[in-house]
C-alpha cells in the first residue's frame, strides 16, 4: 500500500495520539500562563502600586508566583512528553526503513546504500519533528488568541489588529513555503547522494588504492560534495530571508500594536497598568508569531524528509512473494540461463557434490554468484534456476535463503566480537562446532594473535582485523550456516599459500568428508589450484558458457588455457 509523505506525518501523529495530546495541552497552559504573566503585572500596578495598597500587592505577587510555577511545570512535562514522542517515533520510523531495506525479497529502488542510509537516519528522525511542530504550532496559536483576546478586553481596536493582522501575514508568508520545500528536497537528495558515494569510497578503499584510481574518485566525491554543498547554502539562504522577514513583520506588528497603545494611554482611554499589559503582551506576542511564520519553512523540511522515507517504504519489492514452495534437497540446476555476461547457460550440480567453477572472465563469476544469491528478479534474466527440483523465483524466500547461501570474497563483518560474527547465522551453536568451523577456515589463527580470543572485538565492517583475518572470519560464519547449498566466491584471495592449503582441506572435511556434512553441496567460484585440487569436479566458463569440464588434474594435463589461468 502506497503511503507518501503526507501519509507518514499523519500516521505518525496518529499513533501517538495520547502523549502528544497531553504534551501539546501543556505546553499551551504554559503558553496561556506566559499571556497571563504581563496581564497580571499590569493589574499588580492598576489596583496595588497606583492606590498604595499594600494587602493588594501582597495577594497579587502570590497569584504572579503561583502563575510562574504553572508556567514552568506546564513547560517542563509537557516537553517531557512531546521529546518522548519524537524519540520513540523516529526509533518507529528507522526500523520501519531498515525492516524494509532487510526484507528477503529486497526494495527495488534506485537509492545507493550510502542514501539508504541516509534516509535510515536523518530523514527518519526529521521525519519525526511532526511531533513538535504541531505542538508548536498549537502553543503558538494559543498565545496570538489568548494576547487577542486579552487586547480586545482592553480596547478593541488594538485587539482587532492582532486577529487580522495575524492571518494576513501568515497568509502571506505562506506563499514561500512551496519555494523552500522544493530547495529542502534538492538539497537532502544532494547530501544524499554525497554521503552514498562516500560510503561507496570507504568501503571499496582498498581497491582503489591497488589501481591508482583515488584522485579521480576524490574528484568525483569533491564534486557531489560541492553540489550538496551549494545546495545546502541555497536552502539556508531562503530559509534565512524567509526567517528574517517574518520576524521583521512579526516585530512592526507588536511595535505598532505598542504604539497605538502609548497614544490611547496619553488620550486616557487605557490606563497605565493597561499600557504596561499592552507593551509585555506586544513584546511577547512576537515569538509565537514568529514561530506561526516559521512554521511553513520547518513543515517543508519535515515534509520532504517524509517524502524520502516513502521512496523506500513506498518502493515495490524486488522479488516475487513466491508460492511458499520449499526446496527438498540440495541438487542446483541451470538451464539456459543468460544474465548479465552468461549466455544460455546449462549446469547441473549434484546433491553432496563438491563442485569447482573456473571463470575465465571475472564477470562471469560475478553473474553466477548474483544469480545463484537470489537476489535477482526472475524478469532480468532468461532462463531456469532450481534447487532441490524447485524454481528459484517461487520458492518461499526464507527457505531459499537458508537452502543456498551465497558468500562473496569480501563479506563484512559486524561490529561485536570475533565469536559473534562467527555464530551470527547460528547464536546457539555448540561450542564443538564453533570450534570445528574456526578450523576449517584456518581462523583460529585469528584466535590466538589476540589476547581476548574469540572475544576479541571487531569493528564495523571489520576494520580492526587484517583482509585475511576478515575473510577468514567471514569463511567461518558461512561454514556455521551448514547450509545446504554453499557457494563461495574466491574465499581465499587475501590469505598466503599455505593457509589457502588448509581452508582447501578444511572445506572439503567439513561439508564432505564428515558425517555431520553428509548431502551438502559447494560450489567453488575461484582459480585456485589449492581449492580447485580438492573439488570432485571443475566447470570452466568462457564467454557466459561452459567450454570444458572435467578433474582439476584432468583439465591442468590437457587444457593448455586452463593451466594458464590456473597454474600461474
Amino acid at each position: 500500500m502506497k503511503t507518501g509523505g503526507a501519509a507518514i506525518l499523519r500516521r505518525a501523529l496518529v499513533r501517538n495520539r495520547v502523549r502528544l495530546g497531553i504534551g501539546t495541552l501543556l505546553v499551551c497552559l504554559h503558553q496561556v500562563a506566559e499571556t497571563l504573566v504581563p496581564i497580571a503585572i499590569g493589574v499588580i500596578v492598576d489596583r496595588a502600586v497606583a492606590t498604595g495598597d499594600t494587602s493588594a500587592l501582597v495577594v497579587w505577587l502570590c497569584a504572579l508566583a503561583l502563575l510562574f510555577v504553572v508556567l514552568t511545570t506546564a513547560w517542563r512535562f509537557g516537553a517531557r512528553f512531546l521529546v518522548l514522542v519524537m524519540q520513540n517515533e523516529g526509533h518507529r520510523l528507522r526500523m520501519e526503513v531498515a525492516h524494509r531495506i532487510l526484507d528477503p525479497r529486497g526494495v527495488r529502488t534506485d537509492l545507493r546504500a550510502g542514501e539508504l542510509l541516509s534516509v535510515s537516519s536523518t530523514d527518519a528522525d526529521r521525519s519525526a519533528f511532526i511531533a513538535d511542530i504541531v505542538p508548536r504550532a498549537a502553543s503558538a496559536l494559543t498565545a496570538a488568541v489568548g494576547s487577542a483576546v486579552a487586547l480586545l478586553l482592553i480596547d478593541v481596536p488594538l485587539g482587532l489588529a492582532v486577529l487580522v493582522g495575524t492571518p494576513v501575514i501568515l497568509g502571506l508568508l505562506q506563499r514561500a513555503a512551496p519555494l523552500i520545500t522544493r530547495r529542502a528536497t534538492d538539497q537532502q537528495a544532494a547530501v544524499a547522494r554525497a554521503s552514498g558515494m562516500a560510503t561507496d569510497l570507504v568501503s571499496g578503499l582498498r581497491p582503489l588504492r591497488g589501481i591508482g584510481a583515488e584522485d579521480a574518485a576524490s574528484q568525483r566525491y569533491r564534486s557531489a560534495s560541492r553540489d550538496a554543498l551549494d545546495a545546502t547554502l541555497h536552502t539556508a539562504r531562503s530559509s534565512a530571508v524567509f526567517t528574517g522577514v517574518s520576524m521583521t513583520v512579526s516585530a512592526l506588528l507588536a511595535v505598532g500594536i505598542a504604539g497605538f497603545a502609548g497614544w490611547f494611554a496619553l488620550e486616557g482611554r487605557i490606563t497605565i497598568g493597561e499600557l504596561i499589559t499592552v507593551v509585555g503582551l506586544s513584546q511577547f506576542f512576537i515569538e509565537p508569531l514568529g514561530v506561526l511564520a516559521g512554521l511553513p519553512g520547518s513543515l517543508a523540511l519535515t515534509r520532504a524528509s517524509a517524502d524520502r522515507v516513502a521512496l523506500v517504504l513506498d518502493a515495490e519489492p524486488l522479488l516475487p512473494a513466491g508460492s511458499g514452495l520449499i526446496p527438498a534437497g540440495s541438487e542446483l540446476s541451470l538451464s539456459g540461463v543468460s544474465y548479465r555476461s552468461l549466455t544460455a547457460l546449462d549446469l547441473r550440480v549434484g546433491s553432496g557434490e563438491l563442485l569447482g567453477v573456473v571463470a575465465y572472465r571475472p564477470q562471469d563469476a560475478e553473474a553466477l554468484a548474483a544469480l545463484l544469491s537470489g537476489q535477482v528478479p526472475p524478469e532480468r534474466y532468461e532462463g531456469e534456476v532450481t534447487v532441490g527440483g524447485v524454481r528459484l523465483s517461487d520458492a518461499d524466500r526464507g527457505h531459499a535463503r537458508r537452502t543456498v547461501l551465497v558468500e562473496p570474497h569480501n563479506g563484512d563483518l559486524f561490529s561485536g566480537t570475533v565469536v559473534s560474527n562467527v555464530t551470527a547465522g547460528r547464536p546457539d551453536a555448540p561450542e564443538a562446532e564453533v570450534q570445528a568451523a574456526l578450523r576449517a577456515s584456518a581462523a583460529v589463527d585469528v584466535i590466538d594473535a589476540h589476547p581476548d580470543g574469540l572475544d576479541h572485538e571487531v569493528t564495523d565492517r571489520g576494520a580492526s582485523l587484517s583482509g585475511g583475518q576478515r575473510q577468514r572470519v567471514a569463511l567461518a560464519r558461512a561454514l556455521m550456516r551448514r547450509s545446504p547449498v554453499l557457494v563461495l566466491h574466491d574465499p581465499t584471495t587475501a590469505v598466503d599459500a599455505v593457509t589457502e592449503h588448509m581452508i582447501a582441506g578444511g572445506i572439503a572435511d567439513s561439508r564432505h568428508r564428515d558425517s555431520a556434512g553428509s548431502g551438502q553441496t559447494t560450489i567453488l567460484l575461484t582459480s585456485s589450484p589449492a581449492l580447485l585440487s580438492v573439488t570432485e569436479r571443475v566447470v570452466v566458463l568462457d564467454e557466459g558458457t561452459v567450454v570444458a569440464e572435467g578433474t582439476h588434474a584432468q583439465l591442468a594435463a590437457d587444457d593448455a588455457h586452463y593451466r594458464r589461468a590456473v597454474l600461474r
